[in-house]
């Protein structure tokens, strides 16, 4: 079973992914919202690529609207793309519909895929447990695929991909000799955060903070969202696309 990092979904062949399970990070902070809306008990979380899209998608199931266009909520919209807004009190045991400007585009590229997981730093050993999981069922490799931002590589999204990378290295079942390069790489620039800092969850943020995807967040006043999405482990949940509906559902709980 191999690991594979792609840096930025635009990069990638949507044949590589077909039949393989998926792991998409967009950090800053798609992934990090729907992971957070539902641990905070939102029932189920579907993702579009387009704002007509998700307006229709929410009339027709009454669910809440959430998501951003160039950072900031879109206009009409219950909820933008900043995880804090996604308390338990608004959404809990409500449905979701979100479009975001990278994060659903990945997840649509990627809907080949045999099994599509959401992976952050928030999430990062459930979901690589449960990725793993997967694949050893499925026999297939693993594709960790960063949504970018506007069609460009973001060090976030990598820093993100090393944590679950590491993750994973130490689960039994996982052989770190399957990572390839570009995950290698990964992994060693995470623990190389970790080793170095006295506070990794703060040294994390400062990550994010000098990171494309974190220039732009404090550029709009949306400096709050970096702590909160470096915070490790800390939602032990993990969404899982079904494909049936093309909902985002939690079925994969963290182990231990």
């Amino acid at each position: 079973m191999r690991w594979l990092l792609h840096d930025f979904y635009g990069r990638m062949s949507t044949d590589r992914v077909s039949g393989a399970v998926v792991i998409v990070i967009d950090v800053l902070r798609a992934t990090t919202t729907i992971v957070t809306a539902l641990a905070h008990g939102a029932t189920r979380v579907l993702p579009v690529r387009s704002v007509e899209e998700a307006r229709r998608a929410a009339a027709g199931c009454g669910g809440l609207l959430g998501g951003e266009r160039g950072g900031e909520r879109i206009e009409g919209f219950d909820f933008g793309n900043s995880p804090l807004e996604y308390t338990p009190d608004r959404v809990g045991g409500r449905p979701i519909v979100i479009t975001t400007t990278n994060g659903t585009a990945a997840i649509a590229a990627c809907k080949a895929a045999g099994e599509l997981v959401l992976g952050a730093v928030v999430n990062r050993s459930a979901v690589a447990s449960a990725a793993l999981e997967l694949a050893v069922g499925r026999g297939c490799d693993i594709h960790l695929v960063c949504a970018g931002t506007d069609g460009a590589v973001t060090e976030e999204d990598l820093l993100a991909a090393g944590a679950i990378l590491a993750a994973a290295a130490g689960l039994p079942a996982c052989d770190p000799e399957g990572f390839d390069p570009a995950a290698v790489s990964a992994v060693a620039a995470w623990r190389g955060l970790e080793a170095a800092a006295e506070v990794p969850e703060a040294a994390v943020a400062d990550a994010f903070a000098t990171s494309r995807g974190g220039q732009n967040l404090i550029e709009l006043g949306m400096e709050a969202d970096l702590p909160a999405a470096a915070q490790i482990d800390r939602l032990p949940i993990v969404p899982r696309l079904d494909p049936a509906t093309g909902w985002l559902v939690v079925d994969h709980p963290a182990a231990g």
